[in-house]
């Protein structure tokens, strides 16, 4: 077990030194924060509202990362396949799932290192008013979540993908789809039942009780399964790859 975690660690030390020598993830972690603080201050007007809440920062975070995370991951399998270093790195002493735990700890860091980045937005404004530290908290836990399963989602294309065009095409239509679903209930008159299933797959329906600072054992529980699934999906397109 130790061993097997040494491992991992060392392939997420070895891709975050990849990542971080080329200004893509720079790029990206600048983008997230101009967008984010662009959409708060200039498009929902924050001090306009006159109101001590950080509902309308976080609100925009599940499409932003429908973009983001999909840069990130896409060369992480296309990458290797592309330039034919996948075959190096399968006969190598890694187990599938120590691969694939390396490549999401990489790819999630970017993702963490983003959300630290902007806990200065709201630290700022905690003067300014009566804010609810437990619901910027639970709104920040929704984030990192949220983006792990985005990571997982971005992960598996760019495992199924042949190049990185397409792993971000394919991860960034299929997280605005998962993302988006539940507008049709509010935008349509459909069935309980089917408006039940349909919220149920969306990630922003599961992402808004965070967003209210309220934890739902039920929200949490479907991250982190939803995350799991994906993850262990992901291990048997490798073993596949390994032995095709």
């Amino acid at each position: 077990m130790k061993g097997s975690i040494h491992r991992s660690l060392a392939l997420t030390r070895k891709e975050l030194f990849s990542t971080f020598n080329s200004p893509v993830a720079y790029g990206i972690i600048v983008f997230f924060l101009l967008f984010t603080s662009l959409w708060f201050f200039y498009v929902q007007r924050f001090f306009a509202m006159d109101t001590a809440s950080l509902r309308s920062y976080f609100s925009v975070f599940p499409i932003v990362f429908t973009i983001i995370i999909p840069a990130i991951t896409m060369k992480s399998w296309a990458e290797e396949r592309k330039t034919g270093t996948a075959e190096l790195l399968l006969t190598m002493p890694f187990s599938e799932w120590e691969l694939v735990i390396g490549k999401f700890l990489s790819s999630y860091t970017v993702i963490l290192i983003a959300l630290i980045l902007s806990l200065p937005i709201p630290i700022s404004l905690l003067p300014l008013g009566h804010f609810d530290g437990g619901a910027i908290v639970g709104e920040y836990l929704g984030a990192l979540l949220l983006a792990a399963v985005a990571t997982s989602a971005g992960l598996l294309f760019s495992a199924l993908s042949k190049n990185q065009v397409s792993a971000f095409l394919g991860s960034l239509i299929i997280l605005l789809i998962i993302t988006l679903i539940n507008q049709i209930t509010s935008t349509f008159d459909v069935p309980l039942s089917l408006a039940a299933l349909i919220n149920y797959v969306s990630l922003a329906f599961h992402f808004e009780s965070f967003s209210k600072g309220v934890i739902d054992t039920r929200d949490l529980a479907y991250f982190i399964l939803i995350t799991a699934l994906l993850l262990f999906i992901n291990t048997r397109v490798i073993l596949f790859r390994k032995w095709s």
